[in-house]
């Protein structure tokens, strides 16, 4: 890991509470980025990918489970051609440049969304990729690409009704922990936090099922400028939060006494 990266508070994050297992991140921000920058789009984006990899860094030193980033949904293939293309191209990229580097830090990656839509290219990637990384495990990178929470959740039900349909299954044994192990998250910790930047305060069709008691963290702060002492204060706010479950304060305190 790089020294300069190390965090300025990190003792006050040996003595958090509470910290997270998974961490979901909307990134936002990075067009927005460019302009105030007068800088092309893809600037952003390049920009962007640098501020992952320090995150991706700082969830090994502070012992995060699971990074789940959400680069592309379903939806982004409405945004112009020349600027899907161009992401599409970075993503690859990206993939021949940090698959060595990932392994290296002991750290697997596994990318979640129908992939169908790629090019045989960037599929075969991804897939060289999982394969490459799949015994490592210091951190799980997740990369959510050409994914949607509506998406990710049809496709469960879908694979349920047909198990149904074959008699494998009986409709009374569908349960909610049978649908996560068919979710693309299957085998992973639900997110305990959800972070957003770019100041937008919405989930854009995200994790939605995974995201029932996720805590939630918004920040101004546009994606590029992420770095690891913003992220350090999503951790500080997250140990403050009262995780009740449907529980009440009392017993939330009596079980922490236990």
């Amino acid at each position: 890991m790089s020294n300069h990266l190390k965090p300025e508070i990190s003792d006050s994050l040996g003595e958090l509470k509470q910290r997270p297992k998974h961490i979901a991140v909307i990134m936002d921000g990075n067009n927005r980025w460019a302009k105030r920058k007068r800088l092309p789009g893809i600037a952003g984006h390049r920009a962007g990918l640098s501020a992952a990899r320090s995150i991706v860094e700082a969830c090994g030193r502070y012992d995060i489970e699971v990074l789940t980033l959400f680069a592309f949904s379903s939806e982004n293939w409405r945004r112009p051609e020349d600027e899907v293309s161009a992401l599409m191209e970075l993503f690859l990229r990206a993939l021949k440049r940090e698959t060595k580097r990932l392994h290296k830090n002991h750290i697997r990656l596994k990318v979640i969304g129908d992939r169908s839509a790629f090019n045989p290219s960037l599929q075969k990637h991804i897939a060289d990729a999982e394969a490459l990384t799949a015994e490592n495990a210091k951190v799980t990178l997740v990369i959510a690409a050409n994914y949607g929470g509506q998406w990710d959740m049809l496709n469960a039900f879908q694979q349920l009704a047909q198990k149904v349909q074959l008699g494998s299954l009986q409709a009374d044994e569908i349960s909610a922990d049978l649908v996560e192990q068919h979710l693309q998250t299957e085998g992973l910790p639900l997110p305990d936090l959800c972070i957003r930047t770019g100041g937008v305060h919405r989930i854009s069709n995200f994790m939605l099922w995974q995201f029932a008691y996720t805590e939630f963290y918004f920040t101004e702060t546009l994606w590029p400028d992420f770095g690891p002492k913003e992220f350090e204060k999503a951790l500080i706010d997250f140990a403050g939060r009262e995780r009740r479950f449907g529980r009440t304060s009392e017993q939330v305190e009596a079980q922490d006494q236990c």
